[in-house]
């Protein structure tokens, strides 16, 4: 069978595709890049907002058409879309095959292979991971599902279901394997890594977690992605503060500013604290790198509580944020608030000038950077030029730095520049020196069956 995967929505999306393609090429698949080749087209979807909503629904349609055009024989809509709305999408969408929710997605290997499209298993599955873009020095590795926060605006839990950490030790071989496949940078992610090891209640935290992988693993970049500030305990803060593997970047969204809005949100943190969190970080972490997300018009903000947030994105300077506008969710505390939804243009409106705002905040600090020499970690080749990314710069989700210098430097990459001119997000440097990515052997695992690594059900099986 031919393969075509899509994958749609966040990180953590992008890990379940990941193990998804290899439980179906341990069952006789071949993935194509080519959608109209394939045999079978699995469109992992995504539902948290509005967009993702139509991007998932759009991408669905436009596989469907291959049908038609292509060879494809089958589409399958897999994932969070379905696992919150398959009444809905089942009879408007009759040009899908299947839908496969979250909860039932052991079923997928089984629905193919009676459909003659799917084969026997061809070798015992050892939990491995295959990546889904041709860039295998950049991984997640998704530490726990599901979440327990009561964020008024958040359908997460409804489809995710409550917080659960996977394994130390089948974290820690998961994070071999993807070292053997190349990975230079492993991003940690969960809906709130700080969470991480809470129910096991014997002092496992994400620090724990942390040492495990950096003393059982070679892999020179760790980075925390999206972490609530409560969580930011003293230990995980001095051990990011001293090891170098250990990037000074913290995703550490606060949604808004406003003490009112905070409240209405259902956020554990106020004005205050934030800001007393923020400092006590700076002060602790040597060049630490901030991201958060902040989250306009939600029901009731008014104009005073929407120039609150301004006014403390002026006063914190976040290095790196992202912004949306509210989307009422099904089933949300929010979604019941609509006597209180602002008009679509107004909350459009805040959105632009948030991101104005932080454009500006963040061409100031990026101007800060020129001069300095950073550690970079090269990406791509593009139009004759390397594009890679500072320690303090996400795959994906920040800017770039474009490289310039003598050498051939391949993808995965650490090299040494300085940085010579900066515009309001991307830096512009030169290489001084570096090491090539080259291939690491490391150290001998037992295979891992795939339920060890989180997954429930029998997908590799």
């Amino acid at each position: 069978m031919k393969l075509g995967l899509v994958s749609l929505g966040c990180d953590k999306n992008t890990v379940d595709s990941e193990r998804l393609l290899a439980a179906l090429v341990c069952h006789g698949a071949e993935r194509v890049t080519d959608l109209a080749t394939a045999d079978v087209v699995v469109v992992n979807t995504c539902g948290f907002i509005d967009a993702a909503k139509e991007e998932s629904i759009e991408t669905l349609l436009e596989v469907a058409r291959l049908k038609e055009f292509g060879d494809v024989q089958a589409v399958v809509a897999l994932g969070c879309l379905v696992e919150r709305y398959r009444a809905e999408l089942e009879p408007s969408l009759p040009e899908v095959d299947l839908f496969i929710g979250l909860r039932d997605v052991d079923t997928l290997i089984p629905a193919l292979q009676g459909r003659g499209l799917l084969g026997p298993r061809l070798e015992d599955h050892p939990g491995v991971r295959l990546p889904i873009v041709d860039r295998p020095h950049v991984r997640y590795l998704k530490v726990s599902e599901g979440c327990d926060h009561g964020c008024a605006f958040c359908a997460i839990p409804l489809w995710r279901g409550r917080h659960r950490s996977f394994g130390l030790d089948a974290l820690v071989a998961e994070a071999g394997r993807l070292e053997a496949q190349g990975a230079v940078e492993l991003n940690l992610v969960a809906q709130d890594l700080a969470f991480y090891g809470r129910e096991f209640r014997d002092g496992t935290g994400l620090d724990t977690l942390l040492r495990r992988l950096l003393d059982e693993t070679d892999i020179p970049w760790f980075r925390l992605l999206y972490i609530y500030s409560a969580g930011l305990r003293d230990p995980l803060v001095e051990l990011i503060a001293s090891e170098h593997r250990v990037l000074p970047y913290i995703d550490m969204p606060i949604q808004h500013a406003s003490d009112a809005v905070l409240q209405r949100m259902r956020r554990p943190e106020r004005r205050a604290k934030l800001v007393e969190r923020i400092d006590g970080l700076r002060a602790a972490i040597p060049d630490l790198v901030l991201r958060t997300t902040v989250l306009v018009g939600f029901p009731g903000e008014t104009d005073e509580d929407f120039r609150a947030l301004l006014e403390f994105m002026e006063d914190v300077e976040f290095d790196r944020l992202g912004a949306f506008a509210f989307s009422p969710q099904a089933g949300t505390r929010a979604a019941e608030m609509e006597e209180h939804y602002l008009p679509d243009d107004i909350r459009q409106a805040r959105l632009e000038e948030t991101l104005e705002v932080q454009r500006a905040i963040s061409a100031r600090r990026m101007e800060r950077e020129v001069g300095r020499v950073h550690e970079v970690l090269v990406d791509r080749h593009e139009d004759s030029r390397l594009v890679g990314r500072s320690r303090g710069q996400a795959d994906d989700v920040d800017g770039v730095t474009m490289l310039a210098g003598d050498g051939d430097w391949t993808p995965g990459s650490l090299v040494e520049a300085r940085v010579t001119a900066a515009s309001d997000y991307d830096l512009e440097a030169e290489i001084l020196r570096g090491r090539r990515a080259a291939p690491r052997e490391p150290k001998p695992r037992r295979p891992l069956p795939m339920a060890a690594i989180g997954l429930e059900g029998s997908w590799g099986r």
